[in-house]
Formats: structure tokens, C-alpha cells, sequence
């Protein structure tokens, strides 16, 4: 069985709430489990429990607050749930390793610094490269305002796309020895604006010979339009005879997508694979040869 649907409707509840209170109760009836099954399928499909996600995504958002808003430490510590200031500011030092005075006071700097020296978008996203079938329309680099964990995510977005049917993808390749007869899981947290074709994650297993053996875009299960962070994932198997694991996100049409924490992992032959399967039904016999029907 499949959870994810669950766990994204589970995410999209907390990312509307994280104002409120979120107590693992409430989160468990929003999903229509038992408190303790649920948490045992949260930690399982997201790696990291309930309680963490919900603590983690509230500090996030709150280093968002220091670095670009006056608002006072103390307001920002009530407005995401915390009693108070010692508190925030515990939970705050665990992620960033600075109290939050110090974190925006320091980052502050870094970020001018960095805005000033405006580096290209290659030597930003160490790793990544721009490709699709109209790579030139679009736009992939760092965000370091708007961002799921840490202080950064990657983005891809249209510039100047003229054509329905354009995209382009920020990616990478590995060999794929590591993972060879194993079924593999890509997952990741996505947030879009203005997506007016889809987008989403995607992942494809090649041979030596550079056929596909094993593909997965999420074109039946699209990201469109508006979305906050959710939880996505793809699983495919890799065949013994891979060579290349392809993957990244994927931005056809106009639209802005967000992508962050990005995971690999071996999983169990019990967790079913997303591969889309394009094989058509095969005829008995040729048909309408003269064209008539």
C-alpha cells in the first residue's frame, strides 16, 4: 500500500497550521488513523516523526522572519507556538548553532555579501545541470529566502517561454553499480507558484546502450499550479544490467518550482515502484491496410 497521498495531505494540514496547535492527536484524525499507527507510517515515509517535521518547519519559517523582517524575537517565538523566548530559542540553536539574535545578525551580512557578488547560477548549484528541450527559457539557482529546511533550496523557473510544450529540468546523473537488482526510492519537498503545465520530481534508469529501462516523471500524479511544501516521492527498480540513474525536477510550461532535501534510499520489494509503463496492446493481426476504417 501506498501512503503518500496520505502523507501529503497530512503536510498540506500542518503547512496551513503551523500557527496553530499541532498536536499529534489532531494531525492522526486529519489523516484518520490511530495516533501511534500514524506515527509509525510518518517516520517511516518522511524520516523524521510528526512532532520534529512540525518543530523543524516552524523554525524554518521563523529564520525566514529574522533575515527578512524587523519583527521582534519574542513575536516571532509566540507566532510559531513556542512559550517562550528560552524556549525558541533552544529549539533554534539545535538547527542553525547560533541563537536567533546572533543568526540574524551574521546572516544578515553573508546574505548582502552574496547578493553583491552575483555568481552565475552554475557556480551556485555545485552539481546541478540546466537541460530540457528549451533550457535557455528558464531560470535554476539558489533561493535562500524561501526554503523548506536549512537555509537554502533550489529553483527552477520560466523566463521567457513562448511555446505550450516547452520545459526544461534541473538535474543530475550517477552510475548506478551502487544499486544494482535493488529498487530504489527519490524523494523530496516541493513547492510551486504559477505552474501552468506541471512539475515535479522525476527519475530514469538507462543501460550501457542508453535505453530506458525504468521511468518516472510524475506526469500522472502532476504538480499544478499553487502548492505549498508537500512530500513527494518515486520508486523504481534498477535492473542488473543499469548503467545510469538519472533524476531532478522537472518545470514544463510557465511556473516557478521549488525543490529541497532531496533523499535516496533502498527500500523492500513490498513498497510498490511508480514506473510508468508505456508498452501499447499488441494486435493479433495488421488492420485497416487500405486505409478505409
Amino acid at each position: 500500500m501506498s501512503y503518500n497521498p496520505i502523507i501529503q495531505k497530512t503536510i498540506h494540514y500542518i503547512e496551513n497550521h503551523l500557527q496553530t496547535d499541532l498536536s499529534l492527536d489532531r494531525i492522526a484524525r486529519q489523516a484518520g488513523f490511530s495516533k501511534y499507527h500514524y506515527h509509525r507510517i510518518f517516520l517511516r515515509e518522511v524520516g523524521v516523526s510528526i512532532s520534529e517535521y512540525v518543530r523543524y518547519r516552524r523554525i524554518a519559517n521563523s529564520a525566514t522572519l529574522l533575515l527578512y523582517t524587523d519583527e521582534k524575537i519574542i513575536d516571532i517565538a509566540l507566532f510559531y507556538r513556542f512559550e517562550s523566548q528560552e524556549s525558541f530559542t533552544r529549539s533554534f540553536k539545535k538547527y542553525y548553532h547560533l541563537p536567533p539574535g546572533q543568526y540574524r545578525k551574521i546572516m544578515s551580512k553573508l546574505l548582502f555579501q552574496k547578493e553583491e557578488m552575483k555568481l552565475k547560477n552554475d557556480q551556485l548549484l555545485k552539481g546541478w545541470q540546466l537541460s530540457g528541450s528549451h533550457p535557455f527559457h528558464y531560470e535554476m539557482g539558489i533561493d535562500r529566502e524561501i526554503f523548506h529546511k536549512g537555509q537554502a533550496s533550489g529553483y527552477l523557473k520560466s523566463v521567457t517561454v513562448e511555446e505550450v510544450g516547452e520545459f526544461a529540468t534541473m538535474m543530475q546523473e550517477f552510475k548506478a553499480d551502487k544499486y544494482l537488482g535493488k529498487r530504489l526510492k527519490l524523494s523530496g519537498f516541493i513547492k510551486s507558484k504559477g505552474v501552468d503545465g506541471f512539475c515535479g520530481l522525476w527519475m530514469r534508469v538507462d543501460d550501457h546502450l542508453q535505453d530506458v529501462l525504468q521511468f518516472d516523471n510524475m506526469s500522472d500524479r502532476p504538480i499544478k499550479g499553487d502548492n505549498e511544501w508537500n512530500h513527494y516521492a518515486i520508486v523504481l527498480d534498477v535492473p542488473e544490467n543499469s548503467a545510469v540513474i538519472a533524476f531532478g525536477v522537472l518545470l514544463s510550461g510557465k511556473g516557478h518550482v521549488w525543490v529541497d532535501e532531496i533523499t535516496f534510499e533502498e527500500v523492500d520489494h513490498n513498497t510498490p515502484t511508480t514506473n510508468l509503463e508505456f508498452t501499447s496492446e499488441l494486435l493479433d493481426e495488421p488492420i485497416n491496410l487500405s486505409f478505409e476504417e
